[in-house]
């Protein structure tokens, strides 16, 4: 297992009550596929930037009551008036992505959570909404979890968002333990990039335990699912640490061992 973009949520999995399968999988397709426009293949950045338009489009046809012009939006349409699910975000998420396109550093740390409330948030939000727990508390908290999911995956593929000219560690925090962007080129780990990695764990792992209290107010099914997903991200933030940061040689993933371990840590949540 490993906490990627959009694998992190519960994606019509047998945790997930059959009934809401397919809307989940249909979510699912449509954020994966956006993100691929945005992030696979060899377009240029203005055709990855009018595929993420003609996505709008379809949204804004479905806003307004007309018919989708593609099979994908047409199911997506169905999910939307049947469950009551708002369009603002599943916009946000298209947002998300074509800022991905031309956006390739962040200055700070808020300026990063902003990214996720629009790259992560959204499909935890769409979750909640599928199961009619849409109170602020269980939203507020589900944002704490996404995020974290998604400062998660930064930390774990560094190496791998440097080769696509991507920098999420925010601007700010390099000054501070005395590292630059230098060393993620030339993959240079030392015990300055250990303390960075180490602050960024920090913050990842104070975010998941906000959200933490979410799997107690969820449907059975649901909210283990939700559990597995929280004990897998910490787990890679454990990875992280274990190797001192360096992503670099070791960067961290799940093997099939540690379902043991996160069924085991999820039974004591």
């Amino acid at each position: 297992m490993s906490v990627d973009h959009y694998e992190n949520f519960p994606v019509a999995s047998l945790l997930v009550p059959p009934k809401l399968r397919r809307p989940i999988e249909v979510i699912y397709r449509f954020a994966r596929s956006a993100d691929d426009i945005a992030d696979e293949g060899d377009a240029t950045p203005d055709e990855r930037l009018a595929g993420l338009a003609a996505y709008q489009a379809e949204l804004d046809r479905i806003a307004a009551g007309a018919p989708p012009q593609t099979p994908l939006f047409v199911e997506l349409a169905a999910v939307i008036a049947s469950h009551a699910l708002p369009i603002q975000l599943f916009r946000d998420l298209l947002d998300a992505f074509a800022q991905d396109v031309v956006k390739k550093r962040y200055a700070d740390y808020p300026d990063l959570l902003d990214y996720c409330r629009r790259s992560a948030n959204p499909v935890g939000r769409l979750v909640l909404h599928l199961f009619g727990r849409t109170e602020s508390e269980h939203l507020e908290q589900s944002d704490c979890i996404c995020s974290a999911l998604q400062l998660i995956n930064f930390w774990q593929d560094v190496a791998i968002d440097w080769q696509k000219d991507r920098v999420y560690i925010p601007q700010t925090d390099f000054p501070h333990f005395k590292v630059g962007e230098a060393d993620i080129a030339q993959s240079r780990w030392s015990a300055n990039w250990a303390a960075l990695m180490d602050f960024e764990i920090d913050r990842a792992t104070t975010l998941m335990q906000r959200g933490a209290p979410l799997v107690h107010a969820l449907p059975g099914r649901l909210g283990w699912e939700i559990r597995l997903t929280i004990q897998g991200g910490l787990r890679i933030l454990e990875r992280i640490r274990q190797v001192r940061g360096d992503v670099f040689t070791r960067r961290p993933k799940l093997g099939k061992w540690d379902w043991l371990v996160l069924a085991g840590r999820s039974l004591r949540m």
